[in-house]
């Protein structure tokens, strides 16, 4: 019990906090809005910490990066199973979430015009031109920028492929950059401890301004999202595990699935998760030089939850703002929201969030939305994530070593069994 409590301690009360902001927007109505002021606090305090998170948390990881050894089957088997199971959890995140309208306020338009909204209005540029000012800005100020998320990203990856071709010159620059990101982690901490009294406050403002609609539009997301959650773990994770090994598959990924699902619940961390996982992918059968590629891969490229949660949130803004997109921009943005949420409890997504608002044009004002929608979906999303990675592994074995690589596995595990129990006979038998 107190091991359940340290590790949902932080959801726990923002979940408290959130209901009871609710409950002081139902009575105090409009009066509420004289909590705005906190509540903008936690935004603010949010946007200004993003452009530093996204560009050391990025140029970090690429500059940490070592060589593998890795096969390169091994690899693009990899990338072909993340990228046809990530296009299925789109279509069904999309599929599930469409079916019904996760809010219904009464006046999109007061909701709209409460929030900051970009006041420039869009120039009639080419696909090119957009496409240039979406990657690059004109000038190194205009750089560290919200507004300017995806050029970020690319400077980011651009000065971490940097410090890599530098080698040893570079290393006292990489342990700086190290150290600012330590701090910034740090940072993000602190502000999440404010969190409970922004969003509550924040949220006490939108029910007493907008009406209880949104609470039960929550609610809503939260009941639909675990049901697909639920149904998608078991059926398509089952589909996955007859696709990668038949009967036998199916068989021994159900009898090695339980430890890295609890522990993906217990800790609400694709991360934290990566060694139980990886030893249940060896369990199973999965050749060690795939599971020990794989496993770690997937928690930075492969998230089923995390993806269908992005499709979620973006569905939950298209609700409230009364907007629409067509399946190619909610494809795109799901897709490279899902790349930016890291491996970590709580506060993991607030750089994918802050794309899908920036990418689709939503004010900034609505980041606290997604943060509550992350809360709430945060352990199924992560039991999927991690399961998704499980199951990923034993394709990724199918593609590399044939249709027969389980009963190979198991048959040469079965060997080595036999000879180390023979050695242990013999050992007994010596002393004796």
């Amino acid at each position: 019990m107190k091991k359940f409590l340290k590790t949902y301690k932080s959801t726990i009360i923002l979940l408290a906090a959130i209901i009871v902001g609710t409950i002081v927007g139902l009575i105090a109505k409009e009066n509420a809005a004289v909590l705005k002021p906190f509540g903008d606090i936690f935004l603010n305090l949010l946007l200004v910490i993003i452009v530093p998170l996204i560009f050391l948390t990025i140029t970090t990881s690429i500059a940490k990066m070592k060589s593998a050894k890795r096969v390169g089957k091994i690899i693009v088997a990899i990338f072909v199973v993340f990228i046809a199971t990530s296009l299925i959890s789109v279509l069904i995140g999309m599929g599930t979430a469409s079916m019904t309208k996760l809010v219904e306020p009464e006046d999109t338009e007061v909701i709209k015009t409460a929030m900051e909204e970009p006041t420039e209005e869009a120039e009639d540029l080419t696909i090119a031109d957009r496409t240039v000012q979406l990657l690059t800005v004109d000038d190194f100020s205009k750089l560290f920028t919200r507004g300017n998320i995806i050029a970020i990203l690319v400077a980011s990856i651009i000065t971490g492929i940097a410090c890599q071709m530098s080698g040893k010159k570079g290393e006292a620059f990489v342990k700086v950059l190290e150290s600012a990101n330590d701090v910034v982690q740090n940072i993000i901490k602190i502000i999440m401890y404010y969190a409970p009294i922004g969003l509550g406050c924040y949220f006490a403002y939108m029910i007493g301004t907008f009406g209880a609609s949104i609470a039960v539009g929550y609610l809503k997301t939260f009941l639909i999202y675990t049901a697909v959650c639920v149904g998608f773990y078991f059926i398509l994770y089952t589909i996955y595990a007859f696709i990668g090994g038949g009967k036998l598959g199916v068989k021994r990924f159900w009898k090695h699935a339980a430890a890295p699902t609890l522990t993906s619940l217990a800790t609400c961390s694709s991360a934290a998760s990566i060694p139980v996982n990886t030893d249940a992918a060896k369990k199973i059968g999965v050749p060690e030089d795939v599971a020990d590629t794989t496993i770690p891969m997937g928690c930075s490229f492969h998230k089923d939850g995390s993806i269908i949660g992005s499709v979620f949130k973006i569905m939950f803004l298209v609700c409230i703002f009364g907007t629409s997109f067509n399946f190619w921009q909610i494809l795109g943005v799901a897709l490279l929201a899902n790349l930016l949420i890291t491996g970590v409890p709580i506060g993991g997504g607030t750089i994918s969030e802050m794309l899908i608002i920036t990418m689709l044009g939503f004010p900034v004002a609505a980041l606290p939305l997604l943060t509550v929608v992350a809360t709430i979906i945060d352990p199924p999303a992560t039991m999927l994530n991690v399961v998704g990675d499980t199951v990923s592994s034993m394709m990724v074995a199918r593609i590399t070593d044939g249709k027969d690589w389980l009963k190979n596995a198991l048959a040469k595990k079965e060997t080595v069994d036999a000879e180390s129990e023979e050695k242990e006979t013999e050992k007994v038998k010596t002393k004796k």
